[in-house]
């Protein structure tokens, strides 16, 4: 008789884990076992490290239901200590964060084997993502793939110039205000016509309506602060 695989949920809502409850206990391959705070988490996992430890864990990233005597605030911390710690386990963030900027953060960072969507993940893609990281290789969603591929693709189109545009452009009520501040690569100042020229580019680039819309995708992939 095969032993069951044992995963750690982790998640301050409780729908949410009886809703990942039901996807993993329905075929019974699975001994799974919830927690609502990371400090808990981080103990079961160190307590059971040898006796009967636990394959894999999945966290949310953001928790609610912190004191003042909480250790570990959130899914990044968590995935930390377990990083800092060498514990031997496979790390899944299952979240509804969906932001470009923290996911690229969160993979580039931390590298857990799996990311995935809370409102996009079905029975059917949880257990593909533990089987895949059961097999040492990396599941992310669809949509987080996406999203990175994006990030990947803006971030090697990015340039000095473009980073000042997009700093400068939320200062100056008009695109004309812009001209005798942006610097071009070899340091003189950059004309209009150029400063329009790039703008119309990033705009295509980023998929923007305007310009007030070019500095919100900006921000919220992590292009600008």
């Amino acid at each position: 008789m095969a032993t069951k695989k044992r995963i750690l949920i982790v998640d301050d809502d409780q729908l949410v884990i009886l809703g990942i409850l039901y996807s993993l206990k329905k075929n019974g391959n699975f001994d799974v076992v919830t927690t609502n705070t990371c400090d808990a988490a981080l103990d079961l996992i160190l307590k059971h490290k040898n006796d009967r430890p636990f394959e894999i864990v999945f966290t949310d990233l953001s928790f609610d239901n912190g004191t003042k005597t909480t250790k570990i605030d959130g899914g990044e911390s968590l995935i930390k200590a377990l990083k800092n710690q060498n514990i031997d386990i496979k790390i899944g963030v299952i979240t509804g964060h969906v932001e470009t900027n923290r996911i690229y953060n969160v993979i580039q960072n931390l590298s857990p084997d799996a990311y995935l969507i809370k409102s996009k993940c079905g029975e059917a893609e949880l257990r593909f993502a533990i089987e895949k990281m059961c097999a040492n290789d990396l599941y992310y969603s669809h949509e987080v793939h996406q999203k990175i591929m994006r990030r990947n693709i803006i971030q090697i189109q990015m340039d000095e110039v473009a980073i000042q545009i997009l700093k400068e452009l939320p200062n100056h009520p008009k695109i004309s205000n812009l001209e005798g501040v942006i610097l071009k690569n070899d340091g003189t100042l950059m004309r209009l016509r150029s400063i329009e020229t790039k703008l119309s580019n990033l705009r295509a680039d980023l998929d923007a309506n305007n310009n007030t819309d070019l500095v919100l995708k900006a921000k919220e992939l992590g292009v600008i602060d």
